[in-house]
């Protein structure tokens, strides 16, 4: 027996939507639903139980002008799992986060190595920029770097034109996807706009980031292919506030920013709808902050998709999307007690009782 206490999580166990238990054991940080034999110092929690939650789109060590140190890029982690988020789908950031892999006390990091852009077609100081002529061997080299996929910027404004236009032609953009695949790492892009996702889409992505643009033409399109979209909703709110900013300059851009906004929920209802995968995600970092997962939740649920769908996009089915155990026999013991129910009301998700990572009480 470890020399680390036993935890006992006591009253309702979420394993799944529909699998509840009444209580589960951690040892040496793992989960086991067997009481052990010989446990004797024993620490009891009790709640509503759930898989640590998932940020499939969050950027640790990005601030509002690029990478930051290693001293910020740890209180934004704190302050993901002081929300419950103990999973985050890395989506882009140019700083080196694997020192976080060695702290027993953070959240689990899946990283997709540092955004691709077109040049002067994306925020200063986040992305590779280049050009198309390069986009596969930058697409191996951060499949190398990341932990199985790629981030893309799929379109920007562009500056000429006025508006959001497509950063990548149809080919360059099947080989580098292709070649990502060849490597084993799966890819997502940025996207806002409506004429840059048919082509990414028949080129193979695996996953749209924000997809604003999703259009009822386009829908189809996404379910046939299974391709699972992120959309950021918390992100999109600034949409007004960006437009009023281009106004002056880029008129078109703002009416089309505009619009975008407009639809939000109505283009996240039709996915869901038409069964596209859909999770959560808050695009923390850069210019929001982090420990939005709650209020994400919330926003998918406004836009109509329901409470159980929308929480199981940042539990059970968010895991199994990106390949990490839930509260399996044998998992590492991430999870987040509550005081009710969440299935019932996603707003529990705010007010966490107990933060556990790998075993341990943390809040």
């Amino acid at each position: 027996m470890s020399d680390h206490p036993v935890l006992h999580v006591k009253g309702r166990v979420l394993a799944g939507p529909d699998d509840v238990r009444d209580e589960l054991w951690v040892v040496d940080g793992r989960i086991s639903y067997d009481r052990p034999a010989d446990a004797r110092d024993v620490r009891t929690v009790t709640g509503w139980a759930l898989p640590g939650l998932v940020d499939a789109h969050c950027h640790v060590g990005l601030g509002a002008h690029g990478p930051v140190d290693a001293d910020e890029a740890e209180k934004q982690a704190l302050t993901d799992r002081e929300a419950g988020t103990l999973l985050i789908r890395d989506a882009g950031s140019p700083s080196d986060t694997r020192w976080v892999d060695d702290r027993d006390d953070l959240p689990k990091i899946i990283r997709a190595g540092r955004h691709i852009a077109r040049t002067r077609r994306y925020i200063r100081g986040y992305a590779h920029e280049i050009e198309p002529d390069d986009l596969v061997a930058y697409v191996v080299r951060e499949a190398r770097r990341g932990d199985g996929w790629v981030k893309l910027v799929g379109d920007w404004i562009d500056r000429e034109v006025g508006d959001l236009a497509p950063s990548w032609p149809r080919d360059a953009a099947e080989a580098a996807i292709a070649e990502a695949h060849r490597l084993g790492a799966r890819v997502t892009a940025h996207c806002f706009a409506e004429n840059s996702l048919r082509d990414l889409v028949e080129a193979g992505i695996d996953c749209i980031e924000h997809a604003t643009g999703l259009t009822e033409d386009l829908i189809p399109l996404f379910a046939e292919r299974g391709v699972a979209i992120v959309p950021t909703l918390v992100n999109i709110a600034t949409f007004p506030r960006l437009a009023e900013g281009g106004e002056s300059k880029f008129p078109r851009w703002s009416a089309h920013m505009r619009r975008l906004h407009e639809r939000r929920y109505d283009t996240v209802r039709s996915a869901y709808d038409a069964g596209i995968p859909v999770f959560v995600g808050t695009d923390a970092g850069g210019t929001l902050p982090h420990g939005l997962v709650a209020a994400e939740v919330a926003e998918l649920v406004t836009a109509g998709i329901p409470p159980l769908d929308a929480l199981a996009a940042t539990t059970w089915t968010a895991r199994a999307w990106l390949g990490r155990p839930g509260l399996e026999e044998g998992a590492p013991a991430d999870l987040v007690v509550y005081d009710t129910d969440p299935r019932t009301d996603v707003r529990v998700l705010a007010d966490p009782r107990r933060v556990v990572v790998n075993g341990r009480v943390t809040a």
